[in-house]
């Protein structure tokens, strides 16, 4: 909840490990933790309808996505779980989208620094003409694009399966897929983002319940308790960082994470 208040991010990619190092099995920290997004996600969309920031329409065409993915990953996840390995693929999936996004973020943060410290020098945007290419085209008034359906039900896709097998929102890769892939304005992303989230991690939750009765109420109940919690005391700290400071102390995070899986993989028998 801390963490959710200082950076803005749901906190799966972290809670779900912090669950296996106090001892929960994998299967069923990523069917609980699922439970937890939907409702930290609800409250931030509330915010964002208010403001308007929300893209309906890209966040149906992405939901649209998200649930064929979190379909094929519960699949997935349950056919793992038959042979036994689904503990480990989960802890690998951990070790190399933590080891990648915490990479990502610790450089960027860094670049952030420097730009910061040489004021007038203008971050450039890319220009991805390939997108533009595609057929499928709709309007997305919202976001003011005129871009074809098939990047984001892909990205959709990727998200909703990562939802299912890691119990995470997937808000890590689709909201920088979102800005770098699709062009969309900032203030529309988060917004439209969380709308998705809920649908999908609910949809993967009810799955998860049904298919594996992995969902822990008792635990989910007490997370949601912390996360509101900490929420606010997060909300209260991240007012007096600057936002390059709290990226980079974000990698840092993830990257400990990440490091601390990985021994745990390696050195267990």
């Amino acid at each position: 909840g801390v963490l959710s208040g200082m950076f803005g991010v749901g906190g799966g990619f972290l809670m779900t490990p912090l669950l296996f190092f106090i001892g929960i099995p994998p299967a069923v920290a990523v069917a609980t933790e699922a439970n937890q997004i939907v409702a930290s996600s609800f409250s931030g969309v509330l915010a964002h309808l208010r403001r308007r920031t929300v893209d309906l329409r890209m966040g149906t065409v992405l939901l649209i996505g998200g649930l064929i993915g979190a379909a094929l990953g519960v699949v997935i996840f349950n056919y793992l779980k038959a042979l036994g390995q689904v503990d480990l693929l989960v802890k690998l999936c951990y070790v190399v989208f933590l080891g990648i996004v915490g990479s990502l973020m610790f450089v960027e943060s860094l670049n952030a620094i420097r730009r910061s410290k040489r004021p007038g020098a203008a971050p450039k945007r890319k220009k991805h003409n390939w997108i533009h290419a595609l057929p499928f085209k709709m309007k997305f008034r919202v976001s003011g694009l005129y871009i074809s359906v098939i990047p984001p039900i892909v990205v959709g896709i990727t998200v909703g399966i990562l939802a299912a097998i890691m119990g995470v929102g997937g808000g890590f890769i689709m909201v920088p897929a979102m800005i770098y892939l699709l062009g969309m304005p900032t203030k529309v992303v988060v917004g439209t983002s969380l709308f998705q989230i809920i649908f999908v991690t609910a949809f993967t939750t009810l799955l998860h319940a049904t298919t594996n009765f992995t969902v822990d109420i008792v635990l989910a109940v007490l997370l949601l308790l912390g996360g509101v919690i900490g929420a606010q005391i997060g909300t209260q700290i991240g007012v007096k960082m600057k936002a390059e400071q709290l990226r980079i102390l974000l990698a840092i995070m993830v990257l400990a994470v990440c490091g601390k899986l990985a021994f745990d993989l390696l050195v267990m028998p």
